[in-house]
């Protein structure tokens, strides 16, 4: 999708801080973090949102939760824990349209349902 922030940033159109790359997916630091740690993790294939998901979908989203283990380890918060969330359109809270998961840690996250 030509608009798509997050397809500009895996074209390299747009910078980011890279915490992992492969040929799926990309995770590179929020701009506007709300934790010490803030990671956003994207399927480098554009989805739109979660509604968009096919079974075709599965084996990237499986890999996701893997590289979040991964990068978890790495940056130091696995151990005491963190919180992912992911957001499906605009009443969901979702700001940029292609499925992506905050993965947030390195401090007691406030427990809030909205």
């Amino acid at each position: 999708m030509e608009e798509c922030l997050f397809c500009k940033i895996i074209k390299g159109e747009i910078p980011s801080t890279k915490v992992y790359e492969d040929d799926k997916v990309l995770c590179f630091k929020d701009i506007n973090p709300e934790a010490p740690v803030h990671v956003i993790v994207i399927p480098k294939k554009h989805i739109s949102s979660l509604n968009d998901l096919t079974v075709n979908d599965e084996e990237v989203i499986g890999h996701i939760y893997t590289v979040i283990r991964k990068i978890t380890k790495e940056l130091g918060i696995a151990d005491s824990g963190y919180r992912v969330v992911s957001n499906c359109n605009e009443d969901g809270g979702q700001t940029v349209p292609h499925v992506h998961f905050h993965v947030l840690g390195g401090k007691k996250l406030r427990i809030s349902v909205v």
